[in-house]
């Protein structure tokens, strides 16, 4: 923490033009408030590096953690009559342990346009996402970072130094590509400038400019979709690319997801058709569909069932329904046959027996059997069958037809 904040210290200086003088230029000044039981200002708002340098080095960490007294003293450094921009950087890992609610006061320092930023460490006893988000300037997504990582941290405060101090940014390129696994559903119009969705993978944001005026955030919202075909922890951007007229230099996470696919299903391709025409008054044809090619091994799968108390004159609509199950349980379709089963004239119901109802199953399909690669495996299937009548006894009228 402290490399990161000398760091955060270095570049206000280098953005300021202090860096002959050791001091921090153009009206700039840094304060530094610490806090454990109770909040101490280390350093008021002031422009010396040595002495900003030498509080931090001063610095230890000990006692309990009291945020409401952080922010109010770091409230207090503050000139209620100066016209420059007025920030707090709070470092914590947000668990309060005494002293009030720090919520209240910094919504208190938000309204009197105080921007916050709240930095969160993970440690030993982790960090209050909630709280620290709570506590954060608008929007969130800018003004909140985590992180466990030493090196990260540093990165943090030399990306949050050069946001403070930078006049802005015109000319905003930003080119995010998206692993192949995953394909881009559904984009929300960016609370500035426009983005275009170049392909399933690909998004150009442009933004013609930000923060040229006053400390300026946008977001950029958009829904993405997992189209691969293996389980596991995923990256879901290939990379980002961000470009501007200044030359900034902007940071992104690297989101991870996990992705359980449950078994994976390598669906065979479309047969390849074969056109043909029926023309002419000939009660019957002959045409060729030329040669067929196996496409793979696979077994056929009949099935025979009794309709029970099928009553006379009434047919019966009739489905089929076939899948297979993994060894955790999964249900995989395996296919569907619909039929209409003719009426029988027999004086009462009865039993209908149906035969032959077949299905084809590629064994490239398998995910039930023991042995991979095997044409011989046992598969799990599950049949499920419904059955309705489809004639019932409504008649429009019994009048006769005449002729």
């Amino acid at each position: 923490m402290k490399t990161g904040a000398k760091t955060f210290i270095r570049i206000i200086e280098e953005a300021t033009g202090g860096l002959q003088t050791g001091e921090i230029g153009f009206g700039s000044r840094i304060g530094i408030v610490s806090f454990a039981t109770e909040a101490t200002t280390d350093a008021a708002l002031i422009t010396s590096v040595a002495d900003l340098n030498a509080a931090v080095d001063a610095l230890t960490a000990d006692g309990r953690t009291n945020h409401a007294d952080a922010f109010t003293k770091a409230i207090q450094l503050f000139d209620p009559a100066s016209t420059n921009q007025r920030v707090i950087v709070m470092f914590t890992d947000g668990n309060t342990t005494v002293g009030l609610p720090p919520a209240p006061i910094a919504e208190a320092a938000k309204s009197m346009g105080i921007i916050i930023y709240v930095i969160g460490l993970i440690g030993s006893g982790g960090v209050d996402v909630d709280a620290i988000t709570e506590w954060a300037s608008e929007p969130k997504a800018t003004h909140v970072a985590v992180t466990s990582n030493e090196a990260d941290l540093e990165e943090l405060f030399a990306e949050l130094a050069a946001n403070i101090t930078n006049a802005g940014a015109t000319e905003i390129v930003l080119d995010e590509v998206l692993n192949s696994d995953f394909a881009i559903t559904s984009i929300t119009a960016p609370s500035k400038g426009t983005a275009t969705k170049l392909s399933d993978t690909r998004i150009r944001w442009e933004i013609d400019e930000l923060g040229a005026a006053a400390s300026e955030s946008a977001i950029l919202t958009f829904e993405a979709q997992h189209v691969g075909q293996s389980s596991g922890d995923k990256n879901i951007n290939e990379s980002i690319t961000y470009t501007d007229r200044e030359g900034n230099i902007a940071i992104f996470p690297n989101p991870v997801v996990t992705v359980d696919c449950g078994g994976a299903c390598h669906v065979e391709p479309c047969p390849v058709p074969t056109d043909l025409t029926a023309d002419g008054c000939s009660d019957s044809m002959e045409i060729s569909l030329g040669d067929v090619n196996l496409e793979s091994q696979g077994r056929i799968v009949q099935l025979d069932l009794r309709l029970r108390n099928i009553c006379p004159r009434k047919r019966v609509a009739l489905a089929v329904l076939l899948s297979e199950i993994d060894s955790q349980g999964n249900e995989y379709q395996r296919g569907m046959k619909t039929m209409t089963i003719p009426a029988h004239n027999f004086p009462t119901c009865r039993d209908v027996t149906v035969r032959c109802i077949k299905f084809v199953l590629p064994e490239d399909l398998d995910v039930s059997g023991d042995t991979p690669d095997s044409i011989c495996n046992a598969r799990n299937l599950r049949a499920r069958v419904i059955a309705h009548s489809i004639d019932s006894d409504y008649r429009c009228c019994e009048c006769p037809i005449t002729l």
